[in-house]
This record gives structure tokens, C-alpha cells and sequence, in this order.
């Protein structure tokens, strides 16, 4: 038990060591990178345009939801016109940013993943390093920078999207009153909410998208499955992991910014 446990441990701490070195790479290959543009332009496609149906989609519906039961919670106190500042909070302080890069991940995360872990699997990493191009700064770098703004700019399209379905479920359902919904939603936000959401954000995408890319990065490295099996493993690990570090550093932000 001790011999596995320490084992566990130690592969545990070696992940993390090669992921910061991964990381890192991605980051210093930004200096020496040519023609990035491009393939920025292609990550906000990737990670902006493809993913916007599902972020409307599951926008409208939490803010559809957060009406019917903020409503329903704050009714038995009477306080019936604070339903836009809880919608609002909601969203803004916590729901937005991670459900949002939970999206993103399942869509945009997996995608890439899936796309790396076929090109270390048909050598084409392999390739772009024998011809003298960086694969990390080719490959990994521009979806990085693209995680950047385009996380950010989705999550706040969640927030618009998520007002309007709490004030049509307050509205049109309930019978609140447009007006005291939305003067309730502002004055509930302050700059310092909107500052939180923008910082989580940022964070969940560089994160995510670096767990995404590592893994596919790395689908057919020290694993017993190989081809095809290796990259679907690696896909499904990228998901998990991103999932769960977005939860963690979710409560390590909130924590470091409330107190």
C-alpha cells in the first residue's frame, strides 16, 4: 500500500512538472513563432464561432432556470424585486465563466485534443520537429493566445444571454416587472464583479486549453494504448481534467479575491 501510494504520488508530481515545462515551452516559442496570425484567426474560429450555438443555447436556458427558482426562493421572503440582482450575481461572480469554459471545453477542448493526438499518432509532430519548426509554438501557442480573448468575449456573451432569460422568466412567466428587474440587475453588478468574471475567464481558458493541448500532445507517450484507442484515452482525459481544474481554480480565484 505505502509502495503505491508513493508511486501514485510521484506520478502525480511528475504530470505536473510536465505540464509546467509544456506550458512554459508554449509560452517562449511566442517570441520566436513567424506567420502566427493565422493560425489565431483559426482558434477564435475554432474556440469562438463553432462554439456560440452551444454557449447561447445553455446561456439562455441558466438564466431561464436561475428566474424560475430565484423567484420562486425570494417569494417566500417577499423580496420578489431582487430577482435581477440574484440572476445577475449569479452569472457574473460564478455561473457564467464556468459554465461557459465547461462548454468550451466539451466542444473546443476536446476537438483540439483529438486533433493533436491524431497528429503524434500519424507522426506529423514528429514531422513539423524534423524540419526545424517548432511544434509547440506551430501547434500549441496560437490556440493559447486564442483562449486568451476569446474565453473572456464568450463568457460575456453568456452573461448577456443569461439576463435575458432570467428577465423573461421573470417577466413574461411570473409577472415581475421589467423595469425593476433590470434597475435591480443595475445596481447589483459592480465593476469589481465584472473584474472577477473577466480574471476567471481568462484563466480557464489558458488552463484548459493547455490541458487540452497537452494531452493530445502526449497521446501516444508512456501509455499502454496506442492509435486510435491512445487518442480517444487522451481526448477523455483532457475533458476530466480540464473540468476539474476549472472547479478548482474556480474556488482558488474566489477564495484569493473575497478575502
Amino acid at each position: 500500500m505505502i509502495a503505491f501510494i508513493g508511486r501514485e504520488t510521484l506520478a502525480i508530481i511528475s504530470g505536473f512538472g510536465a505540464f509546467a515545462v509544456f506550458f512554459a515551452t508554449a509560452l517562449g516559442a511566442l517570441a520566436k513563432t513567424r506567420r502566427l496570425l493565422p493560425r489565431v484567426v483559426r482558434a477564435f474560429y475554432e474556440q469562438g464561432t463553432l462554439c456560440l450555438p452551444v454557449i447561447l443555447i445553455v446561456g439562455m436556458f441558466t438564466g431561464l432556470v436561475l428566474g424560475l427558482q430565484g423567484y420562486y426562493v425570494l417569494n417566500r421572503f417577499g423580496s420578489e424585486g431582487l430577482l435581477g440582482a440574484l440572476v445577475s450575481l449569479s452569472l457574473v461572480r460564478e455561473m457564467a465563466p464556468v459554465l461557459a469554459a465547461l462548454m468550451l471545453v466539451g466542444q473546443a477542448g476536446s476537438a483540439l485534443a483529438a486533433e493533436l493526438g491524431i497528429q503524434r499518432n500519424s507522426e506529423q509532430i514528429d514531422a513539423l520537429e524534423t524540419m526545424g519548426i517548432g511544434s509547440h509554438g506551430y501547434l500549441v501557442t496560437p490556440r493559447l493566445l486564442g483562449a486568451v480573448f476569446v474565453f473572456p468575449l464568450q463568457t460575456a456573451l453568456f452573461v448577456a444571454i443569461g439576463l435575458y432569460g432570467g428577465s423573461l422568466s421573470g417577466s413574461l412567466l411570473l409577472g415581475v416587472e421589467p423595469g425593476i428587474y433590470w434597475s435591480s440587475v443595475e445596481r447589483a453588478i459592480q465593476a469589481q464583479d465584472v473584474w472577477e468574471c473577466f480574471i476567471k475567464a481568462t484563466v480557464f481558458g489558458i488552463l484548459t486549453i493547455g490541458l487540452c493541448a497537452y494531452q493530445g500532445f502526449h497521446a501516444n507517450r508512456g501509455q499502454s494504448a496506442t492509435g486510435a484507442r491512445a487518442v480517444s484515452r487522451a481526448t477523455t482525459r483532457a475533458v476530466v481534467q480540464s473540468s476539474i481544474a476549472v472547479l478548482i481554480a474556480d474556488y482558488v480565484i474566489t477564495s484569493l479575491l473575497v478575502s
